[in-house]
C-alpha cells in the first residue's frame, strides 16, 4: 500500500512539475501572438497556460485583455456577452492571485465595464459603480496607470451623458450614489492624464477628442481626432478607432 501511495505522489508531483512548465511557455507563446496581433491565438495559450496551472497571474489577466479585445467588436451578441463574461472571471482570478499588482485591477475595471454594457440599468449602476471601485484600486496603487486613468476619464464621462434624469435614479434609488461625484472636468482631467501618461495610444486621444466634443471644445477635439489618424497601429483594435475618429472628425 506504502508503495502504491508513493506512486501516486510521485505522479501528482511529476503532473505538477510539468504543468508548471507549460504554463509560461504558453504564455510566452500568447505574447508573441498579442504582439502579432492575434488575439484569438493569444487567447488560446494563454487559456493554456492557466489550464495547466489555474493561479498564473501573467495569463489570467492577459487571457482578459485578450478576451475583451476580440468581444469589443464582435458583430455576434452571445460571443460578445461569453467573451466578456470570461474576460471578468479571469480577471478576478487575477486580482485573488495578485491582489497588490495594478495591471489585475485595470483588466477587471475594463472587463467589468464592457460586461456592464449587455446588463440591464439596475445591473449596470452596480457594475459602474465597481469599475470605478477596481480602477481608483488600480490608481492607488500606480498612479500614472494610463490605463486605469483612461477608465476613470470614461467613468465620468459616460455618467455625464447619461440624463439628469437617469442620475438622480442612479443617485438616489438605485444605491449608485457615487455617481454624484462624475464630473466632465474631471473626465478631461483623467484623459489628458492618460494621454500624457502614452501619447502614442489611439485610443486614449479618441476618448478624450470625444470629450471635447461633448464638452463644446471643437478645436480641440479637431487636433485630437486628427492626431489619432497620423499614429501607428499598435494595438489590435486600433483600426476600428481610427475609423471612430475619422467618422466624428467629418461630423465636426
Amino acid at each position: 500500500m506504502r508503495a502504491i501511495n508513493l506512486l501516486s505522489a510521485t505522479t501528482l508531483f511529476a503532473a505538477t512539475m510539468a504543468g508548471a512548465q507549460a504554463a509560461p511557455n504558453h504564455t510566452a507563446l500568447g505574447d508573441r501572438e498579442y504582439a502579432a496581433m492575434n488575439p484569438t491565438n493569444a487567447l488560446s495559450h494563454y487559456e493554456a497556460a492557466i489550464e495547466a496551472d489555474p493561479k498564473n497571474y501573467d495569463a489570467l489577466w492577459k487571457a482578459s485583455r485578450s478576451a475583451v479585445d476580440l468581444g469589443s467588436y464582435d458583430q455576434t451578441s452571445e460571443k460578445r456577452g461569453i467573451l466578456y463574461k470570461n474576460a471578468e472571471l479571469y480577471a478576478r482570478r487575477a486580482v485573488a492571485a495578485n491582489p497588490n499588482d495594478a495591471e489585475a485591477h485595470f483588466h477587471l475595471a475594463r472587463a467589468l465595464g464592457k460586461n456592464a454594457l449587455t446588463l440591464g440599468p439596475r445591473a449596470r449602476i452596480k457594475y459602474g459603480t465597481d469599475v470605478r471601485t477596481q480602477a481608483l484600486e488600480c490608481l492607488k496603487l500606480n498612479p500614472k496607470h494610463a490605463g486605469c486613468l483612461h477608465v476613470m476619464g470614461i467613468w465620468n464621462a459616460e455618467v455625464m451623458r447619461l440624463s439628469g434624469f437617469t442620475r438622480m435614479l442612479a443617485r438616489n434609488l438605485l444605491g449608485g450614489r457615487v455617481f454624484g461625484s462624475a464630473s466632465w472636468k474631471e473626465a478631461q482631467r483623467y484623459l489628458e492624464e492618460s494621454v500624457a501618461a502614452e501619447p502614442d495610444r489611439i485610443v486614449h486621444r479618441v476618448d478624450l477628442a470625444e470629450i471635447y466634443r461633448d464638452t463644446n471644445q471643437k478645436p480641440k477635439a479637431r487636433t485630437q481626432f486628427e492626431t489619432a489618424l497620423k499614429l501607428n497601429v499598435v494595438d489590435f483594435n486600433d483600426h476600428h478607432y481610427k475609423a471612430q475618429a475619422e467618422r466624428a472628425l467629418k461630423a465636426l
